[in-house]
């Protein structure tokens, strides 16, 4: 008996036992009125027995699921949700807000069990969904679950059919027709909650006429005081209590009405909408198809010189053809390896930024958030071209080689390599000159300076902004040169130089010095007379994997503009080397890049997207964005670091695009027409036979008088294998690399005598220790830079103290070490 039952005792004591069970009825339903429609039912008041709960027909069941993909990448882990008859899945348990991968309807599919953990549902051919459980027991309960929802699937769907002609066809298609199933779904249980409603409209209605009858046979029975009074204040309740279910059950039949009335509209209009959806989500499924394949028929008919066409296609590495086959099947799902790789979304502006005229220019830099004083320059000075007539002002003094020896075709050995290292330490092991390219890593670090023009048209800038632009390109640039240089170059001697002098034909001038040998460390200084610094210290960390290899170039880059005084700095990204064992050589570069300027606090962030078989991305491509120091975006870069960087200003930006990996939102940026702003010079004829060599890769290494004599250029072992005289120039390398390490041994033998005994036991540790561990163990100093801390980023690094042009002015070469 209720609790409201023994109330009514011991105040009514008199009252029959009928009029105790309808009051307590009564109550009954108030008490489940109040419970939440989806949790309990009013229909189980009229139950006379209690029966097993079962799962309504809106209870989901949700959970971790192994879903086969393809043959390539197997089983992969899914989250899945059973719901309404429906299984969903999705890549993770963030995309159920807004992107599902796959729908079945299961009122059509048969669900068959394969082993202890495996089972497949399929709906007839045209979806199959091969699945594994964790284990026996949680496929048990899918099975289960999925059974159950099945049935009452089954069970529910004649009622879909009732609205006849009035109804809308269905949508075609797949997605369609699981969306037209999620909507009679959801109408089927809404009409079971306005019948819900009406019972209890009827419950009420009969409970409450109950109520009153059991009232006025009250009144009848004489009590004393006390409860008189009790029972006047109930009396007083229940009258209060009819009004208000007067009032409810009127509203609630007007709600019954108006739900029957505008029951079919509200379908058809909802059917509608979602019919609409489809056809704009199918239309631009095909839109980027299209767009897809007109990229691909570009890329593809891009004319190249006929030295170009090959490599540049077998540089790609297993670069596919992608057919449409691979864009129709989203089953296959191929793009988890480039998951997330663009962080924003760019549109175009709204066309009242591109109708503003030049007096206009300052109003646009206002609204970015620049002063009027730094618009001198607009977006025409962004997209000005490289070969300008002032870059070209200066005519070269002398005409610079266009060729060298081809390279021969030499086959190499390896178990000739193997066997003469058997018993070696591993650091005395001579590497063969076939594995190189007739260059020092000296050499390659100056091929950086390949497109100045960048910091010349940067040094120009009055706005610290666009100024970044050019910064972020030429940064960029700097990878162009190695798309196609799979040789390694050579390693620097300690104590080697390398001057590239262009002051005459490109105003510029640099110098690199091999200042550590364990670990190995290149020093690199240059400076323009156009008014912009470059230098860097670049430390080489490299990681094995079998079948490619990492290279981690460690330290920091810093470009000063003497004008604006603005201090750049930024590191370089990871290069990988692919097929190591088998197959052809690819590079590829991956990872990210912060330009900031120290001055300003404005950022470039550049992301290198790493190359995947099953992305429909360009492949090599880089984006970034650069902002003010609030944050702000002013400008968004794109490109690939082999072939050209665009930029395009920002007007408005956004968040709440299309949603990125784990529900991050992507940032949306309108912008104005992209224009470009750097482009890679086309190598020259015949480079597939010189290394790949770019045009000014084939005069780094020409002879030229006045150098220093630990220059690159006077490496002989170098210059023999230029020439192709290969078995030389393998019997040099090694002749050399046995003299540093003679000189090595003489230093540290030489340190020991002049070091205290503490000092020397100091000496002997740091020489047995590890190089990675113990820093710069050479116990030498560079002739051309010094060891400082750098008052900009705190680290310890080598710059340039000056002395090495004025030593060449005068020719005196006298305190350079013999190293050749």
């Amino acid at each position: 008996m209720s609790p409201s039952c023994h109330v009514a005792l011991h105040y009514f004591p008199e009252v029959s036992s009928d009029v105790l069970r309808e009051l307590s009825g009564f109550l009954f339903i108030i008490h489940r009125l109040k419970t939440p429609s989806d949790t309990v039912k009013p229909r189980a008041v009229v139950m006379s027995e209690p029966k097993a709960p079962t799962p309504a027909p809106g209870d989901t069941y949700k959970g971790w699921l192994f879903k086969w993909t393809n043959y390539i990448k197997g089983y992969q882990r899914r989250w899945f949700v059973l719901s309404n008859g429906l299984l969903s899945y999705y890549r993770t348990q963030a995309e159920m807000g807004h992107t599902c991968r796959g729908t079945i309807n299961l009122a059509t599919a048969n669900i068959a069990v394969e082993d202890s953990c495996n089972f497949v549902i399929s709906n007839g051919g045209t979806q199959t969904y091969h699945l594994k459980a964790s284990s026996e027991v949680e496929r048990q309960r899918w099975i289960t679950a999925l059974e159950l929802a099945k049935a009452k699937a089954v069970r529910m769907q004649p009622e879909s059919d009732e609205s006849g002609d009035d109804s809308t066809p269905p949508a075609s298609g797949q997605g369609a027709g699981s969306r037209n199933s999620e909507v009679q779904s959801t109408l089927r249980t809404l009409s079971s909650k306005v019948e819900d409603l009406s019972t209890c409209n009827d419950l009420i209605a009969k409970h409450g006429s109950a109520l009153q009858r059991s009232l006025s046979e009250l009144e009848g029975v004489r009590l004393g005081g006390e409860t008189s009074e009790k029972f006047r204040q109930v009396t007083e309740r229940a009258t209060l209590f009819r009004i208000t279910s007067n009032a409810m059950i009127n509203a609630c039949q007007d709600f019954l009405t108006l739900a029957q009335t505008h029951s079919k509209r509200w379908q058809k209009a909802l059917q509608s909408e979602r019919e609409q959806r489809v056809r704009l989500e199918e239309t631009l499924e095909q839109l980027a198809k299209q767009h897809n394949h007109l990229e691909r028929a570009f890329r593809g008919a891009t004319v190249l010189p006929s030295s170009q066409s090959n490599p540049s296609i077998d540089s790609k590495g297993p670069v596919p053809v992608k057919g449409d086959a691979s864009d129709e099947d989203d089953e296959n799902e191929f793009f988890d390896a480039c998951e997330d790789v663009q962080e924003f979304i760019t549109v175009p502006a709204d066309p009242k930024y591109h109708r503003r005229s030049g007096s206009n220019v300052s109003g646009i830099s206002s609204e970015l958030g620049m002063d009027d004083g730094t618009t001198s320059l607009d977006e025409q000075s962004l997209a000005s071209n490289p070969e300008s007539p002032q870059s070209q002002e200066l005519v070269p003094v002398r005409k610079r080689r266009s060729r060298i020896p081809d390279k021969p075709n030499y086959s190499l050995n390896l178990w000739s390599i193997m066997k003469n290292c058997i018993g070696k330490e591993l650091s005395k092991i001579p590497m063969p000159v076939n594995f190189n390219e007739p260059l020092s890593m000296l050499q390659r670090l100056s091929e950086d300076l390949e497109y100045y023009e960048l910091l010349d048209r940067g040094a120009k800038c009055q706005n610290s902004l666009e100024q970044m632009c050019y910064v972020a390109a030429f940064t960029v640039s700097s990878y162009s040169t190695t798309v196609h240089r799979t040789g390694k170059p050579f390693n620097p001697l300690l104590g080697e130089t390398f001057e590239l002098d262009r002051v005459q034909e490109s105003g510029y001038r640099s110098l690199c010095e091999q200042v550590s040998h364990h670990p190995p460390a290149a020093a690199h200084h240059a400076i323009s007379e156009r008014g912009w610094t470059l230098r860097q210290e670049i430390a080489l960390a490299s990681k094995f994997r079998g079948k490619y290899l990492s290279i981690m170039p460690l330290g920091s880059i810093h470009c000063i503009f003497e004008k604006s005084t603005n201090h750049y700095t930024w590191k370089k990204v990871t290069t990988t080397v692919h097929n190591i064992i088998v197959g052809k050589l690819w590079i590829d570069q991956s990872g990210e890049i912060d330009v900031v300027n120290h001055k300003t606090g404005d950022r470039c962030h550049l992301k290198f997207a790493p190359y995947s078989y099953f992305s429909r991305d360009v492949a090599r491509k880089v984006t970034g964005v650069v902002t003010d120091k609030d944050g702000k975006a002013h400008y968004v870069l794109s490109g690939t670091w082999d072939e050209k960087m665009e930029y395009s200003r920002v007007m408005q930006s956004s968040r709440g695009g299309e949603n990125g990996a784990e529900g991050r939102q992507k940032t949306v940026y309108q912008t104005l027409k992209a224009k470009e702003l750097w482009r890679k010079t086309p190598l020259p004829e015949g480079a597939e036979n010189m290394y790949y060599f770019s045009t000014l890769a084939l005069t780094l290494n020409e002879p030229e008088e006045g150098v220093a004599p630990t220059d690159s250029r006077r490496r002989p072992d170098q210059r023999l294998m230029e020439q192709g005289r290969w078995e030389e120039a393998n019997a040099e390398k090694q002749r050399l690399e046995e003299k540093q390490r003679t000189v090595r041994r003489e230093r540290e033998r030489e340190a020991n005598r002049t070091a205290s005994p503490s000092e020397e036991a100091l000496i002997e540790d740091s020489i047995s220790d590890s190089p990675l561990k113990s820093g710069h163990q050479d116990n030498y100093t560079p002739m051309w830079f010094e060891r400082l801390v750098d008052p900009m980023t705190g680290e310890t690094t080598h710059i340039y103290k000056g002395g090495y042009w004025e030593a060449k002015e005068q020719g005196s070469w006298d305190s350079c070490p013999d190293i050749f």
